[in-house]
């Protein structure tokens, strides 16, 4: 029986990878809302998150596919998506340190993503 990864097109699995990560930097950034908010609020905060950071954990487990030989580009996604959130969420823009890291992380997420093993 071939594998859900030889069924799945590539930009599928790129959509997955993307959604697992817009899930778990939104769950993160949900819990971090809940830590520094009234107490009225921390707990619809902290339970979102949690619902949130579970749906991340089902979508990026659910598909039967090597997570290993995808974690390059879902690292780039992550990276990226982490950062958007934190600029437009919290108000803080990434540093001069952070982007060119980052550049790092697209660059080593590519070399992952393009060489055999």
């Amino acid at each position: 029986m071939s594998s859900l990864i030889d069924k799945m097109t590539t930009y599928t699995i790129l959509l997955v990878l993307l959604l697992a990560a817009c899930l778990e930097a939104g769950g993160d950034a949900l819990v971090r809302a809940g830590l520094h908010s009234s107490a009225s609020s921390r707990i619809g905060f902290m339970l979102s998150g949690a619902v949130v950071l579970f749906a991340y954990g089902y979508v990026v487990n659910a598909p039967a596919w090597d997570f290993g030989r995808l974690l390059g580009v879902y690292v780039v996604f992550f990276f990226v998506v982490a950062q958007l959130i934190n600029w437009l969420a919290f108000g803080q823009k990434p540093s001069i340190g952070i982007i060119l890291g980052g550049a790092f992380i697209v660059t080593g997420g590519l070399i992952v993503s393009v060489m055999k093993r």
